[in-house]
């Protein structure tokens, strides 16, 4: 049992390590990506250029991760087909890391001055994007579908879940703390406050590497269950997939409850910096926000366990939306106080990680809800929806973003100084009553729709039990 034990907390702060650098990898991305797009990458003098391309490439991504909505199921499916003897996971994680990891490399960089080419670039853009993001997404659903692969137990789950939000909270916060002050160390030149292309280039290069090193650890720290209960009575054909996801009723409901509060949150987190470099007008203060940020963060996913015990999971959703309203009603009264746009932002922060722990978990529960009503067992095509509401996410978000830095004078070669009352209203309007209106609705959808709790998932898996074979379950 000590060797059991032992081998239980390796795995869980591998798998932490893991997510540390998924999360890291994937902020850079998701929320910084198109800063340098509007502020780096096009900032010559000719504005309607600028805003020409970058509503060209925004466009570009808004596309591209919409098309891939209908591969990552596929990919999924792909995972959960494989055999190997390292496992089922491993191998998608760390050659997805290795890949996605030089591709976005590529995309922080000009290159080689093709922009000066636009069509050439945009050709080469459209290639590298697609490289990084399906690979991205390779790596991205193999790490969060291990997790019903470790265990069977919810509250097991549980335990690693807290553990890998640990990694992957400090992972995505750190990015906040330290983005400006590395961008700005590795920049000849600081143009508007957020240093010059090199700087971010090189921050991209440290973010792939760090990715990497947990995608390692991932590798050689996992063990996943060897149970009669993985294994499924017929292999899922591509042909199959849709159909296991539409009839999967509480996967449905709750993708759609999840990308509604995504989208809203994101889009204030994307905008977030925006407010910091031309409301506040001064970007390095950003650092300080990551800074609480992380150590909120790493508060609240300590705390999960004991809140879902205490008050299970769907009243915590419940309590953290009521604490993420509170702090946007702060923020539309903030405008340049400083204190109270810090007491915004880390109250916005706070139920962030303790949702997305709700929402895994119950993501997590649903592979064997659609075990037990369908009769395959997908662990990664169920799991692969997660990710994928994220990209959808994103790909609205970086939209919206792109789209809001442009009507508020906000990209380019753009001052803090040139900044009127009207542009600032625009970006608070956009940044602030968006989520309102998106995570009001994704609350109601899944407080009345989700109806998959602790308890309903324990008599699933008491059922499976029976009917996969009475010592199924058993871990070995």
């Amino acid at each position: 049992m000590e060797n059991n034990t032992n081998h239980g907390w390796v795995s869980r702060t591998s798998y932490a390590f893991g997510a540390f650098g998924h999360d890291l990898f994937n902020q850079v991305m998701n929320s910084y990506f198109i800063m340098f797009v509007t502020n780096h990458l096009f900032n010559s003098s000719d504005t309607a250029y600028n805003n020409k391309m970058i509503g060209v490439m925004t466009t570009i991504i808004f596309v591209l991760r919409v098309a891939e909505l209908f591969i990552d199921p596929f990919i999924g499916n792909t995972i959960d087909k494989t055999q190997t003897r390292w496992g089922k996971f491993k191998p998608w994680v760390v050659v997805g890391t290795i890949v996605s990891g030089l591709a976005m490399m590529l995309l922080f960089s000009d290159m080689w001055g093709l922009t000066s080419k636009p069509m050439y670039y945009l050709f080469i853009f459209t290639f590298v994007y697609i490289v990084m993001d399906i690979f991205f997404a390779f790596k991205d659903i193999g790490l969060w579908s291990m997790l019903p692969a470790l265990s069977f137990d919810s509250l097991e789950r549980e335990k690693t879940a807290t553990i890998a939000r640990v990694g992957s909270t400090l992972g995505g916060t750190i990015v906040t703390v330290t983005i400006i002050p590395m961008i700005l160390m590795f920049s000849a030149t600081n143009e508007g406050g957020t240093g010059d292309s090199r700087g971010w280039f090189l921050y991209a290069v440290v973010a792939a590497i760090i990715a990497l090193l947990g995608a390692v650890s991932i590798g050689f720290g996992t063990k996943e269950v060897n149970s009669r209960l993985r294994e499924n009575k017929e292999e899922t054909g591509f042909k199959k997939v849709l159909w296991i996801l539409v009839h999967n009723d509480q996967l449905l409901w709750l993708a759609l409850a999840y990308v509604l509060y995504g989208s809203g949150v994101y889009l204030t987190n994307s905008l977030m910096l925006y407010y910091f470099t031309y409301v506040l007008g001064d970007a390095a203060k950003f650092s300080i926000l990551g800074m609480l940020n992380m150590g909120i963060g790493l508060l609240a996913v300590s705390l999960f366990p004991a809140l879902a015990k205490k008050f299970k999971r769907r009243n915590v959703f419940v309590i953290c939306v009521v604490i993420l309203f509170v702090a946007i009603g702060i923020f539309a009264f903030a405008d340049k106080n400083f204190w109270l746009v810090l007491l915004a932002g880390a109250l916005f922060n706070l139920p962030q990680p303790l949702i997305f722990l709700v929402v895994l978990m119950t993501f997590t529960d649903i592979v064997e809800y659609g075990q037990l009503k369908l009769g395959h067992r997908d662990e990664s095509l169920v799991l692969s929806i997660r990710p994928l509401i994220d990209k959808l996410s994103g790909a609205i978000v970086t939209g919206i973003t792109g789209m809001t830095a442009v009507m508020a004078g906000m990209s380019g070669n753009a001052k803090v100084s040139a900044m009127t009352a009207s542009n600032v209203w625009t970006l608070k309007a956009i940044m602030l009553g968006t989520p309102i209106v998106t995570v009001i609705i994704g609350t109601i959808i899944f407080l009345s729709k989700v109806k998959i709790t602790e308890e309903k998932h324990a008599e699933i898996v008491a059922e499976l039990e029976k009917t996969w074979g009475k010592d199924d379950a058993k871990e070995k």
